[in-house]
């Protein structure tokens, strides 16, 4: 990565500090127990994807190597659908990663079949707690977006100073 890396923008945290507390309590929701850390870094992977957005991507890949993830694992994120390497459980969560994330001319984005797929593998706790996995990728996603953090630096190193 060359030195001259640099965000759009400085970090948000010298604007709004609170945010740090909001970041603590999503990812204290999120990480709850309810669902493995793999399933929601490889969800918030398939979203930074589905985003195109680097900075998402790496960081998720990264998340997934500390995880102990393997490298086909992690590759095969993009191609889930055909990939043997996934549980049902990961299958139905990136499924509905998908199915929130892109427009469905014929009908709702989550449709009753995938809810049912869904509700037969989680119980109501883990399923809010999806739900809540794929809120805080969204919430991340603007900010990536516009200010472009540097991709892979460490956290408060990332903005602009």
């Amino acid at each position: 990565m060359p030195d001259t890396l640099e965000s759009r923008l400085p970090d948000p945290a010298a604007f709004f500090p609170e945010l740090g507390q909001v970041a603590g309590a999503l990812t204290k929701a999120v990480m709850n127990g309810s669902l493995p850390r793999t399933t929601v870094h490889l969800v918030q992977l398939r979203v930074g994807q589905l985003v195109g957005n680097i900075y998402h991507t790496v960081r998720q890949t990264g998340q997934l190597r500390q995880a102990g993830e393997t490298e086909d694992r992690i590759t095969a994120v993009a191609s889930w659908r055909d990939a043997p390497c996934f549980t049902e459980a990961e299958r139905v969560a990136l499924e509905l990663a998908e199915a929130v994330l892109t427009p469905n001319p014929l009908g709702e984005r989550v449709s009753d079949e995938l809810f049912a797929r869904a509700a037969a593998l989680y119980d109501d706790k883990a399923l809010w707690t999806l739900v809540l996995v794929l809120s805080q990728i969204c919430f991340f996603v603007p900010v990536a977006v516009v200010a472009k953090p540097i991709p892979g630096a460490p956290l408060g190193k990332n903005y602009r100073k």
